[in-house]
């Protein structure tokens, strides 16, 4: 033990020489302040306020050749040391470090972390709720303006009628946002419950088509389902499929300039079923891939990220993974883009339908659902 002590009192080290007791032989090094030589006279087990843990590290080294054992001396109950002990012929080796510190420093950022978190669980909670209480009376404002623009109950001035159409598509897209915001909020409090079910896979999708197609009319955009002739049965939430198909169709609409194209396929492949949306959209940047999937991030300029709350993407790999699948993104800037998602909910062998064949570019990002 051919130490300098200059060296040891630069590292903050103290170095003991202990007997197979645990009595304390020899001392080297610049004694912190509760180790004082009369505190080492009552053996290295004395030192600590928990005298039976330092005696189990002693019965460790002796038998694996090393240990270490943190322990609050008990004459500063306050502070912290870091005791590394290697056996020897006759004894151990102890090297102690203060660590009081370090120990404080870990400390603070598990209390930080935990406060985070407890943010963040109070917030989707709270989004959550909320969401829920602007759902409600919302529905009853597009509830109602459908009824003024169809003109239910009698003919409306012409600026009436426009006023009407106006109050119910605004409310309509206020109303998908709620819905978003809710659904995210529920999976990430983790009070989001899948509703399993057999049914068509296919119905599924072409209700969500039908919803969508007037978005792709009005922009002036082929919106095309490539869904087979033969049924896929599936396992799985109809709300939740039908929701990812929209969140995915509507992303592609709105960034695919018009007479540009749309197309949804579907089928079953390798026991699971693939959903895959492809346009001739603008693309997604490299840079912007990496940030996709989410909450609340978006891709483009500030005109594109205008179009959108970031929510849509997020939403459909949260929803994916729900049901054990995951989402992946192929796309290349000014070209188009395909976001594929595969799920294991296949109920029996069904027969597969013809998608898309070709790819649209080599950046690809795929959201794993284990976290």
């Amino acid at each position: 033990m051919r130490r300098s002590s200059s060296i040891l009192r630069r590292q903050g080290l103290v170095i003991l020489d202990l007997a197979d007791d645990g009595g304390v032989r020899g001392a080297f090094g610049t004694l912190l302040e509760p180790l004082t030589s009369e505190s080492l006279a009552g053996g290295f087990d004395g030192l600590a306020s928990r005298p039976d843990y330092a005696a189990q590290a002693r019965a460790k080294a002796a038998t694996e050749g090393r240990a270490e054992f943190g322990f609050a001396p008990a004459l500063a109950p306050d502070r912290w040391i870091l005791a590394t002990l290697t056996a020897d012929e006759d004894g151990a080796i102890a090297v102690l470090r203060d660590e009081t510190s370090e120990r404080s420093r870990q400390t603070s950022l598990e209390r930080s972390a935990a406060e985070a978190l407890s943010v963040s669980e109070g917030k989707s909670r709270f989004l959550a709720n909320m969401s829920h209480e602007l759902r409600t009376p919302l529905n009853a404002v597009v509830g109602f303006s459908d009824i003024m623009r169809s003109q239910m109950f009698g003919p409306l001035a012409p600026k009436y009628a426009e006023y009407a159409e106006l109050i119910h598509e605004s409310g309509g897209h206020l109303l998908d946002l709620i819905n978003d915001v809710l659904d995210l909020s529920k999976i990430e409090a983790e009070r989001y419950e899948l509703s399993l079910e057999n049914f068509d896979a296919r119905e599924a999708v072409s209700a969500a088509l039908r919803l969508v197609r007037v978005q792709a009319d009005s922009s002036g955009i082929g919106l095309r389902g490539v869904l087979g002739a033969e049924p896929i049965r599936v396992k799985a939430d109809r709300r939740a499929l039908k929701q990812i198909v929209l969140n995915l169709a509507s992303n592609a609409l709105k960034f695919t300039p018009p007479g540009g194209f749309v197309t949804v396929g579907l089928r079953s492949a390798q026991g699971a079923l693939e959903l895959a949306v492809g346009d001739t959209g603008v693309g997604i940047s490299t840079e912007d891939l990496e940030r996709l999937g989410s909450p609340y991030q978006q891709a483009g300029d500030a005109a594109q990220r205008a179009r959108g709350s970031g929510l849509g993407l997020s939403l459909v790999r949260a929803l994916s993974e729900l049901h054990g699948g995951e989402m992946t993104i192929s796309s290349t800037l000014g070209s188009g883009t395909i976001v594929v998602v595969r799920l294991p909910v296949i109920a029996e062998d069904s027969a597969e339908a013809e998608i898309l064949a070709a790819s649209v570019g080599e950046n690809i990002i795929a959201f794993n659902p284990k976290r």
